[in-house]
């Protein structure tokens, strides 16, 4: 299970400013970002692959089912929250903080699915890392359909950064 670092709390700050609706956090965790939500919203939802996350969470009362990023996923959402595992494999081995080889192919994983979740107007907030490569990020956002806004740069430790996103959909004049 990952319990809450950095990443988490910072994350948690724009929860309670922007969740609203019926809320989605995808991979869970521990629950504090979806404690977070549910002092916005009772609609609140959470998934993740771990199952002790799942059962961590089911013990404090959460919302929870299993499913690998939206693979269980039915419904749509007013506001998906989404701190995804976003370390390069070469730097460090732990499943829960892996993103990939490169670190963003969860990442690329989310946002190819995430529009068909998001109710009209709904948006997206994301935490990841600068040990992931940012511009890659940023095109795997706009690629999908997507623009964003840097909510927060925040350092931490001497060589990590993390950025705050607050994503929607791309508005398309015809």
């Amino acid at each position: 299970m990952y319990g809450p670092e950095d990443d988490s709390y910072l994350l948690e700050k724009y929860v309670k400013k922007f969740a609203r609706g019926r809320i989605l956090d995808i991979g869970c965790g521990s629950g504090i970002l979806m404690k977070a939500a549910l002092t916005k919203s009772k609609n609140v939802f959470g998934v993740d692959i771990d199952d002790e996350s799942l059962e961590f969470c089911k013990r404090q009362g959460l919302n929870v089912k299993k499913s690998d990023l939206f693979s269980n996923v039915k419904e749509r959402f007013d506001f998906i929250i989404f701190n995804p595992p976003y370390l390069p494999e070469d730097e460090i081995k732990d499943k829960d903080l892996v993103g990939g080889k490169f670190g963003w192919e969860t990442i690329e994983r989310f946002f190819s699915d995430a529009g068909k979740y998001l109710n009209e107007n709904g948006k997206v907030l994301i935490v990841f890392s600068n040990l992931t490569d940012k511009r890659k990020v940023d095109e795997i956002i706009l690629k999908n359909g997507f623009e964003f806004e840097m909510l927060e740069e925040k350092s931490v430790g001497l060589m990590e950064r993390l950025f705050v996103y607050l994503c929607r959909r791309q508005i398309i004049f015809s």
